[in-house]
């Protein structure tokens, strides 16, 4: 532990959920700006696991050296049942007081945010950043992570298409989105799609069935169809098409390669911006805020008005993809 005696307090820092690329340079932006700012800054390990544990050590300006193009998180990530108990609660609440933690950064996604909640109830001082691929943070209008994820998807769609192209096959891609089609709508968009699936949206196989068979006879040879992870049944949607249209037809899912790799320039950029925000929430004594992106400009919110919050989902680009696939 440091000895120095000049410090503001001690801020903690935990990464918890699905990793996302970007959380590196959140982690690197919270350490240096909060030594920068007088603060002694400590990493726990295994998001609210490691604070139950006392999985923890004091990070300095070199610890987070050589991150910032790194994807995954260097604290790693856990999800922690016993945390969603109060006896769990109870004991992080315990470690924070041990170690003398006066702030703690949470960086994950809505459930990463409940974890912050409740601990807040019990007088620990949070500040919450948005680490979700999936961009399905209702506060936020992006996400750390979002970004990557969907390069990582038009590179891997792309590389696809050109034996889809060389087989006249139709592609049936399934990319990550449980809850929300946010990723499948943009990439099918900037893939050319012939169309894309979400849960957000109703669709009618056969009318997709129809399209394609319709673009055949205008000459077409090659078809792509997204479909979010939340729908599921790529393989099921892949054979119909075959069955119906007499296309040659594959599912691919894209899977875990879509949450890692080196973060994309934005996402670097925001996290860093997220991170050194989160300081100067904490330097002016605020507490149980989440950080978000508004209209390009960030701004906080308490964390139970967040958490209230519905996603909207961009119905438009959906409606778009069938003037763009013809």
């Amino acid at each position: 532990m440091s000895d120095r005696t000049d410090i503001k307090g001690t801020i903690g820092i935990l990464t918890s959920g699905g990793d996302a690329p970007g959380m590196n340079a959140a982690i690197r932006a919270v350490t240096r700006a909060g030594i920068f700012s007088g603060y002694r800054v400590m990493g726990i390990r295994r998001g609210y696991q490691g604070l139950i544990e006392e999985d923890l050590f004091e990070m300095g300006p070199r610890d987070v050296s050589d991150i910032v193009q790194r994807g995954g998180t260097m604290l790693f990530t856990a999800r922690s049942k016993e945390f969603m108990t109060l006896e769990g609660q109870k004991r992080a609440k315990a470690t924070c007081d041990k170690v003398g933690i006066d702030y703690l950064v949470c960086i994950g996604g809505d459930g990463t945010y409940r974890g912050a909640m409740d601990i807040c109830k019990l007088g620990v001082k949070c500040i919450c950043l948005p680490g979700t691929i999936d961009n399905d943070i209702a506060c936020t209008d992006y996400t750390i992570g979002f970004d990557t994820a969907m390069n990582t998807c038009i590179e891997m769609i792309d590389r696809i298409k050109d034996t889809e192209m060389s087989h006249s096959r139709c592609s049936v891609v399934e990319v990550m989105g449980r809850r929300a089609g946010h990723i499948a709508v943009n990439v099918a968009a900037a893939t050319g799609a012939i169309d894309v699936i979400t849960v957000e949206m109703p669709y009618d196989i056969d009318k997709i069935c129809k399209k394609i068979i319709d673009q055949k006879n205008t000459g077409k040879t090659h078809f792509e169809v997204v479909v979010a992870e939340g729908v599921g049944h790529s393989e099921d949607i892949a054979k119909y098409i075959q069955e119906h249209t007499g296309i040659d037809s594959r599912a691919t899912i894209l899977g875990y390669v879509q949450r890692g790799g080196a973060p994309s320039c934005y996402d670097r950029v925001i996290a860093a911006r997220m991170g050194c925000y989160a300081v100067e929430l904490i330097g002016q004594n605020e507490a149980n805020r989440v950080i978000a992106v508004k209209n390009t400009k960030l701004v906080d919110y308490d964390i139970q008005e967040a958490l209230s919050m519905k996603k909207g989902y961009d119905s438009h680009l959906h409606n778009l993809l069938a003037s763009l696939s013809l």
